[in-house]
């Protein structure tokens, strides 16, 4: 068999036969094994095995094809290159360089496009038939957004991982403390906007369509999480537009990953200026706000979209 590369019609035939040659007969047999043994934990052994194989899947199809792992690996190493050393001299952070200060934002950046590029798969998957097969085999409509969530996550995840590593060669972020709970709350972000990704895209039946949704939410919400440029301060005589944009920004659950990534990667200054959370809020806001995108894509999966077996 030949590597598809950037050909995903191949590679949605190849998943589609997958479905009904491997994933809907394992799940049967799954399910009709756990009917004989004693349970030993409140989730059935057949729904683990979907969510996970369907995560599997998610490796599998995204590694293939090529120019997806470019675009979602490249472009923001690109643009952290190209905007750090183009704002060198006009991002005035007190005692910090734009490229420093650009990291936590690239980190999520990577994160983001990773999480589009995968849950695009769902469109993909429901037009080639490989969503029908997952519908009518035994087990919850729910597995679909968890085996997504999983195996999205986990992608965007180890791209993030390997962003960081390769700053942290050339000396952009220090070793410190700090660098687990970075990586923890790097998977907090990915599974969060994984699952974004998952709620929009399951209404969703063309990939025009949901690239245009991504555009008008996901890139503002990340433009307005201080990545780019920080979130000013509220001080005495500030005018109207400012005050605006200091809450928008505040309200955005996006500003709070990229603070605490922020403060727990060392690259936070503190400038009077600059409003930036602490870092038990930005747990907080994080976590809610992963829970909130989970609840959102186990809910738009259990209502039917077009396309679907009824």
């Amino acid at each position: 068999m030949g590597r598809p590369g950037g050909d995903a019609g191949r590679v949605g035939r190849c998943s589609c036969s997958v479905g009904e040659e491997f994933l809907k007969d394992e799940v049967n047999a799954l399910s009709m094994q756990s009917t004989n043994e004693d349970e030993v934990s409140s989730v059935p052994p057949s729904v683990v095995a979907v969510v996970w194989m369907l995560a599997h899947r998610e490796w599998v199809r995204f590694f293939r094809q090529r120019n997806r792992v470019i675009g979602a690996l490249g472009q923001p190493i690109l643009f952290w290159l190209l905007f750090g050393t183009g704002m060198h001299t006009a991002f005035r952070g007190a005692g910090q360089d734009f490229m420093t200060y650009y990291l936590p934002g690239t980190i999520t950046l990577i994160l983001l496009f990773t999480a589009i590029f995968t849950t695009i798969s769902i469109i993909e998957d429901r037009k080639e038939g490989f969503l029908q097969n997952v519908l009518v085999a035994p087990a919850p409509r729910s597995t679909i957004a968890w085996g997504k969530v999983l195996g999205g996550g986990m992608i965007a995840w180890v791209q993030g991982l390997i962003f960081l590593g390769l700053v942290m060669a050339m000396g952009q972020v220090p070793v410190s403390g700090g660098l687990a709970g970075a990586l923890v709350l790097m998977a907090v972000a990915a599974a969060s906007i994984t699952a974004m990704g998952v709620l929009f895209a399951w209404p969703m039946d063309s990939t025009q369509g949901f690239h245009a949704i991504m555009n008008l939410v996901l890139m503002p919400l990340w433009l307005l999480s201080g990545a780019f440029f920080p979130v000013p301060a509220l001080v005495a005589g500030s005018p109207v537009g400012q005050i605006v944009m200091h809450w928008i920004m505040r309200l955005n659950p996006m500003t709070y990953l990229v603070a605490g990534l922020r403060r727990m990667l060392g690259t936070v200054v503190e400038n009077p200026e600059i409003w930036v959370p602490g870092l038990s809020t930005s747990w907080i806001v994080s976590v809610g706000f992963l829970l909130a995108a989970l609840a959102g894509a186990w809910w738009v999966v259990q209502r039917p979209a077009r396309g679907d077996i009824r």
